[in-house]
């Protein structure tokens, strides 16, 4: 033994880097210059035409990185192929410069992998709405479920009492809750559609009951305009469409008019169908690109996308093997720069992998929520406010140690 002490850290971001580098007593220039090179990437660019994936290849390996590309492209035998790029934060900024100065759209894609990047890094992000104002980022937000229906898949039935409804809402606030989500419609898998005025019946007296009692944003979960519209005049501050704004024309207009968040989440199919043998040739992929999609359109609807949030869709059209892929690679997600929402609370998917119903799933929930939490989830959509507040508050005090 030679005295010294060796073990691997992890650095993970500009200011980990910096303090352990505080730590050692370098200088301040130094850690400025070297705080870059600590952080790695890896960055996925799919479809690329043959010659600008040698062209990057060529310009990474000359700064120090690496690139993976199909063995096709070397030899100009394939038209197109993803790139897979391995480096430092400032390896990335070099190759981005060099980038601009190369045909082929390398220009545009040099911005697109800046933004991806800068996307990625983003950690706070601001909601304002009514008179509140969510911080995402300084902390994982509660979004607490209030299903007013009677078939929902774990609590239907229980709260479809106004009164009942009313009394869960103020206790989920004691609990902790940051935002409470009414719906009126229930969207497990086989599900058939309600009216919009039996929906309004349900959530309308409710939203009005709760938001005299309590004093957070409460969210409607809805995909219908006409409830939506009547909603946000009742006090909703919050839009949660399982859509993502598709399935109701008029629903763009209404949240642009009301200037509120809005909630984009991914579904394959409907909820009635949805669960049909859903496939995906790349599940991570092939969902990006469709929430990618749902925020330009957003953009072109007129709606501020500072005020949109996504949600990858646990469970609606995705089988257990799809749900966790996306759990897993959940941080990916982060590269389109809005804040991540996601609901696990009490699913199937926990259901298989533990083989419990879901009176038995409260364990297996408070995982899969303390996972996504660290891979980058703003927003946990959750049953037990309680035991996820405690859980995830416990977790934040050892990452800001």
């Amino acid at each position: 033994m030679t005295g010294s002490q060796v073990r691997v850290i992890s650095i993970d971001d500009s200011l980990c880097a910096r303090s352990e580098m505080g730590k050692i007593g370098a200088q301040e220039m130094g850690i400025r210059i070297m705080e870059k090179k600590a952080i790695f990437y890896s960055v996925k660019v799919e479809k690329v035409n043959s010659q600008a994936a040698n062209i990057i290849k060529q310009e990474m390996l000359s700064l120090g990185g690496e690139t993976a590309v199909s063995r096709d492209v070397l030899s100009f035998s394939r038209k197109k192929s993803d790139v897979l790029l391995l480096g430092t934060e400032k390896q990335f900024a070099e190759l981005i410069i060099k980038l601009s100065r190369h045909p082929f759209g390398l220009p545009l894609l040099g911005r697109e992998i800046k933004k991806a990047l800068s996307n990625y890094q983003k950690r706070d992000f601001k909601l304002s709405s009514k008179g509140y104002t969510l911080q995402l980022g300084k902390r994982t937000l509660i979004m607490g479920v209030l299903n007013v229906t009677p078939d929902s898949f774990y609590d239907g039935g229980r709260y479809s009492n106004s009164k009942r409804a009313v009394e869960r809402a103020l206790q989920m606030v004691e609990e902790g809750a940051d935002i409470i989500d009414i719906g009126g419609e229930s969207s497990r898998p086989g599900a058939s559609p309600v009216g919009e005025k039996e929906e309004l019946d349900r959530v309308i007296p409710v939203i009005k009951k709760v938001l005299s009692r309590i004093k957070v944003p409460v969210s409607i979960d809805t995909y219908k305009s006409g409830v939506a519209k009547k909603a946000i005049d009742a006090g909703a501050s919050i839009v949660n469409d399982i859509s993502a704004l598709r399935m109701d024309e008029k629903m763009a207009k209404v949240v642009e008019s009301s200037r509120v968040p809005v909630c984009l989440m991914h579904m394959q199919g409907t909820p009635r169908n949805m669960q049909r043998n859903p496939r995906y040739k790349d599940v991570i992929s092939e969902i990006f690109a469709f929430l990618r999609e749902r925020i330009d359109f957003c953009e072109q609807a007129g709606i501020d996308i500072e005020r949109t949030i996504v949600d990858p869709g646990i469970g609606f059209g995705k089988t257990v093997a799809h749900n966790l892929q996306i759990l897993k690679n959940l941080g990916q997600f982060k590269s389109l720069g809005r804040p991540i929402m996601i609901g696990v609370s009490r699913k199937s998917l926990i259901g298989k992998v533990l083989r419990l119903e879901p009176e038995e799933r409260l364990e297996g929930s408070l995982a899969s929520a303390i996972w996504s939490m660290t891979k980058g989830a703003s927003i946990l959509r959750v049953h037990d406010v309680r035991e996820t507040k405690r859980a995830i508050k416990m977790v934040e005090a050892i990452a800001q140690a």
